[in-house]
């Protein structure tokens, strides 16, 4: 797909995992995580360490904990979606994190049948959900919204649907229109959400083409779903029971904090919203039972975290330039209970688009 009209200047696509720029402190804390000693960095092939809850996300680079008790599932390409009865909903599908990669997720989407060779709806009565995080690090993260923006009204006129949920990066962006360089109580020092936004790859073109008809479908997505059976989240992180005992309590709890415009509200809001890890190691199936019991479903379906990062299996030395694992598809963990659909498309990886249920 070829550059659209306004936008920057492709940015080139690295294997270095150092662009993977996310803060270094976000393991989830509490009774699911084993206790050390806050701060402390955790050894190869151990533990992480927990890290205080007034951490600011503010620094690079995720750690890489290696560990081999977790499974990932190669799923053949599926077939265009078959139509299905005028009585019943379709197919269901899920997207994982985009970032900015317009092209990419054009073609993958065309590739499942969703979309036509023009770059429209052509599923019918199929549901879609993208799991959040449409801006930051890739080239076009404006073209992606508007994308989303076009299939929903087009999936609804044939029959289906075309959602989305909100990714830490809409609060990212949603900070720095609003709050610029208004300073923060992070907790741990100075933190603005103009800092953190570039830090962690925001996009001068995205923001020179950011509208308030953008801001307020951000504004509006919500935080979590239920349906078919899968609880859909962006975050692999309990925070979401700081919000509410259920789905509605926490979706009109974020939208009513985004309302107030109040900084620091936005800010602790965001700072949750970017923890992750809850699920992958030991307690992570608690962890992850917990939101199920609480919200309802019988399986959680996240981005937010890379899968090459789940796996344990990427490089972390400093000057090391290599990919990270080959990603096929879909990863399984906790028990079989956690479907994580960040294929880390911003690290040489894989936009997933995945259909659900998920069999393995």
């Amino acid at each position: 797909m070829t550059q659209g009209a306004g936008q920057g200047p492709e940015v080139e696509r690295t294997a270095t995992l150092r662009d993977f720029r996310v803060p270094a402190y976000v393991h989830e804390t509490g009774p699911y995580v084993r206790d050390s000693h806050p701060g402390e960095a955790a050894a190869p092939g151990t533990e992480p360490a927990a890290y205080p809850q007034e951490y600011t996300p503010t620094e690079r680079d995720l750690p890489v904990i290696n560990r081999g008790d977790t499974l990932q599932v190669t799923v053949d390409p599926a077939p265009a979606p078959a139509p299905a009865p005028a009585a019943g909903p379709g197919p269901l599908f899920v997207v994982g994190d985009v970032h900015g990669y317009l092209d990419e997720l054009v073609a993958a989407l065309q590739e499942k049948g969703l979309i036509d060779a023009a770059g429209h709806w052509c599923a019918g009565t199929a549901r879609l959900w993208f799991l959040g995080d449409f801006t930051d690090r890739g080239p076009d993260g404006i073209g992606v919204i508007d994308l989303v923006m076009r299939l929903s009204a087009e999936a609804a006129a044939a029959g289906g649907y075309c959602k989305a949920l909100m990714g830490n990066h809409e609060l990212l962006l949603l900070g720095a229109k609003r709050f610029g360089d208004t300073p923060v109580n992070s907790g741990a020092g100075t933190a603005t959400f103009q800092a953190a936004w570039l830090l962690n790859g925001g996009q001068k073109t995205d923001m020179d083409r950011l509208q308030d008809h953008h801001l307020q479908w951000m504004a509006r997505l919500d935080a979590l779903t239920e349906t078919d059976g899968h609880l859909l989240v962006h975050s692999d992180t309990t925070a979401y029971l700081d919000y509410g005992d259920s789905i509605e309590a926490v979706n009109d709890n974020v939208r009513e904090t985004l309302t107030r415009n109040d900084a620091d509200e936005v800010w602790d809001l965001f700072r949750k919203f970017t923890k992750r890890f809850s699920f992958r190691d030991e307690g992570g199936a608690d962890a992850v039972r917990s939101l199920l019991d609480t919200y309802g479903g019988t399986r959680i379906v996240h981005g937010h975290s890379p899968i090459p990062y789940l796996l344990g299996e990427v490089g972390s030395e400093e000057g090391e330039d290599t990919a990270g694992p080959l990603v096929e598809g879909p990863h399984v963990y906790a028990d079989g209970l956690a479907i994580a659909m960040d294929g880390g498309v911003t690290m040489a990886g894989k936009l997933l688009v995945q259909q659900l249920p998920l069999t393995i």
